[in-house]
């Protein structure tokens, strides 16, 4: 249970990162790499949620 938990933690963790380096972005100045950027954060929590639900119907 503890290594779900740390899965879960770490694609949100990514997330977050994902997040703050595209808001950093868009205030800098560079608008179009911050929405890149910015479409990254669903792509990872889904990434997520699509390998942790195959890890819970292997168990």
């Amino acid at each position: 249970m503890k290594r779900k938990k740390l899965g879960k933690l770490l694609f949100v963790i990514a997330a977050f990162i994902s997040f703050l380096f595209s808001v950093s972005l868009w205030f800098s100045g560079q608008r179009e790499e911050g929405l890149f950027v910015g479409i990254w954060v669903p792509s990872i929590l889904s990434f997520g949620c699509l390998i942790l639900q195959g890890r819970s119907l292997e168990k």
